[in-house]
């Protein structure tokens, strides 16, 4: 009875620290100030707006051996878009666009991370813009990892994918006036904690 007991307490603690649960890569904040969200739409089937958000936040767990072990968590401020034009911020902000009133955040939460080559990446997983939820796969690359002044490693991360503003009930000003792609690009740069 006395080593059955033992052996219950030894699983209950192997199950504690951590056998069967799910693993995870070293553990990174994401740079807002060193990160960056931008994005583009056509105008009338002729050239392009382009605009930017503040500086994405989140965490991520990398690890450069084992992708499955890798996560991204990033949130953006809707409010901080900027097109260069207020009157027309003042519109992407309103409730006809991303209503950022009732919509503060767009994230993106990884669901699954496959490893496509020596600095690639395949990064399935949800992203929220205006409330709607949508699961894409993206291509991220690994930009590089290096020392910041302070001795603190550094790892960057890129993506370029567009998307179809309907798809997320932004419909206000049909193309060909605003195009429906949105061509996006995030830049991440994230410190190992």
């Amino acid at each position: 009875m006395y080593k059955r007991s033992i052996s219950v307490l030894g699983l209950a603690v192997a199950l504690v620290l951590g056998v069967g649960s799910v693993a995870r890569g070293d553990a990174y904040k994401v740079d807002p100030v060193h990160s960056f969200a931008l994005f583009r739409v056509h105008h009338f089937d002729a050239g392009y707006v382009w605009g930017t958000f503040a500086g994405p936040t989140g965490t991520i767990s990398y690890d450069p051996s084992d992708a499955s072990k890798t996560n991204f968590d990033v949130s953006i401020e809707a409010k901080s878009v900027d097109t260069r034009d207020k009157t027309r911020d003042k519109d992407l902000k309103g409730a006809d666009f991303l209503d950022v009133k009732q919509f503060p955040t767009m994230t993106f939460k990884s669901t699954g991370v496959k490893k496509t080559g020596d600095t690639t990446l395949e990064v399935t997983g949800d992203l929220t813009i205006h409330g709607v939820t949508k699961s894409i796969t993206v291509s991220m690359d690994l930009t590089g990892t290096g020392k910041g002044f302070q001795g603190e490693t550094r790892t960057g991360f890129e993506t370029t994918f567009t998307i179809n503003r309907v798809d997320y009930g932004v419909t206000k000003d049909p193309a060909p006036m605003v195009g429906n792609e949105i061509r996006i690009t995030v830049a991440l740069e994230a410190i190992k904690q």
